[in-house]
C-alpha cells in the first residue's frame, strides 16, 4: 500500500445529543479543537492546509473529546487544495478560502 503525504484536509462533525449538557460540551471542545487546526468553513465544516504530523495530533485530540459510539467526525485528506472541484448549490454567504487560483 502506498503512503501519501496529505497537506490539505476537509473535516466535518455531527455530535450527537446537543440537546444534553454533555452534548453541548463535546461540540463545544470539537469546534474549539478544529478551529486551532483549520479555517472554519460554515457550521460543522472546516478546511485548510496541514501537515500530516498535525492530522496526527488533531484526530488525538478529537478522539479524547467525542464519544465514538455517538459522534461522527469525517476528515477527508488531499495531497494539496488543488486535486477537487467544490460545486456550491444554493448561497454561500460566508467568505473562506478560495479553491481556486
Amino acid at each position: 500500500m502506498k503512503s501519501y503525504n496529505y497537506n490539505y484536509a476537509i473535516v466535518m462533525y455531527d455530535i450527537s445529543d446537543t440537546e444534553s449538557e454533555a452534548g453541548k460540551n463535546r461540540v463545544t471542545k470539537v469546534f474549539k479543537i478544529c478551529k486551532k487546526y483549520f479555517h472554519h468553513h460554515q457550521k460543522s465544516i472546516f478546511r485548510g492546509n496541514i501537515t500530516p504530523s498535525r492530522i496526527i495530533k488533531f484526530r488525538e485530540e478529537i478522539k479524547k473529546v467525542i464519544d465514538e459510539e455517538l459522534d461522527f467526525v469525517s476528515i477527508i485528506k488531499l495531497q494539496n487544495k488543488n486535486v477537487f472541484e467544490e460545486e456550491v448549490l444554493g448561497t454561500d454567504d460566508k467568505p473562506s478560502e478560495s479553491l481556486f487560483l
